[in-house]
């Protein structure tokens, strides 16, 4: 008896997930066929977000693209690859360029960024964070096939190589060559897959 009601919850809640998903969809610019985006937390700035097929994206996303901040205006572009998969309470946010790449694995409480508030100097030093002017280093590339362990953090300017893998609790500060592992804070690596 239980059985048969937990199956029936289950198709239930599969269903309300992908007519939700489908609602979600078109608020991107573009969405590729089967794109799965389960309950999201927020989605600002979707029309400069462009995301392929097949995309599976767990409850949680946070996904911020800002074309202006204070007085500064920006020209954004989130581009998401196909067979992408991102899982829980991920925060993608974005003012200049985020790219991630074909069938990439990005586990739970990822953080992606391309900007700070203020520059790392002491010119703002008195000036509150949220005051500060936005400030990028560049874009952030995310090339296929890479995997992103739980809890890492991708900052500003980083370029991460084909089929890379990030250790979890990593923050990438740098580029990662392509088919290496790096983990620690700030990532190093610990060894190449080839």
């Amino acid at each position: 008896m239980f059985e048969f009601l937990f199956r029936i919850i289950g198709r239930l809640s599969r269903t309300f997930d992908t007519v939700m998903s489908q609602m979600h969809s078109r608020r991107f610019a573009v969405c590729g066929p089967g794109a799965m985006i389960r309950r999201p937390r927020m989605i600002v700035g979707g029309r400069y977000i462009r995301i392929g097929r097949a995309l599976d994206c767990f409850p949680g996303l946070r996904l911020e693209v800002f074309d202006r901040h204070l007085s500064r205006r920006f020209t954004p572009q989130v581009i998401i690859g196909d067979g992408v998969s991102i899982n829980y309470d991920c925060h993608i946010g974005c003012v200049n360029r985020i790219e991630i790449g074909d069938h990439v694995l990005i586990a739970s409480r990822v953080y992606i960024t391309d900007h700070a508030h203020g520059a790392t100097d002491y010119e703002d030093i008195d000036t509150p964070p949220s005051l500060r002017k936005v400030f990028s280093k560049g874009p952030v590339i995310i090339e296929d096939g890479v995997w992103i362990g739980e809890g890492a953090c991708v900052l500003p300017g980083v370029r991460i190589g084909k089929h890379a893998i990030v250790g979890a609790n990593a923050v990438v500060t740098r580029d990662v060559p392509p088919y290496t592992i790096v983990g620690g804070c700030p990532a190093r690596p610990i060894r190449t897959l080839i």
